[in-house]
């Protein structure tokens, strides 16, 4: 990645510079110093536990609104007939 800072830990490169990856990557880093390993341990299984019934109720909706997209073609296919 071309960014203009010159690499240096903690340096943070011009607005805008950074990908939203790196973002998160520094993001998670500065959690993870602010709560520790057990802390942050603790975190992932908070999240793993919570985010996977959002996970589940978001994979849920999308199929239904395939369904529904679906059944509308298939309604505006057969009325052009």
């Amino acid at each position: 990645m071309d960014h203009k800072s010159d690499g240096k830990k903690g340096e943070m490169p011009e607005k805008g510079e950074m990908s939203v990856r790196e973002a998160g990557k520094r993001g998670g880093e500065a959690r993870k110093e602010e709560l520790g390993h057990e802390g942050y341990v603790e975190l992932g299984h908070m999240g793993g536990s919570k985010g996977g019934q959002r996970v589940r109720e978001l994979i849920e909706e999308g199929r239904e609104a395939e369904e529904e997209k679906r059944h509308a073609e298939d309604k505006s296919h057969s009325s052009k007939k």
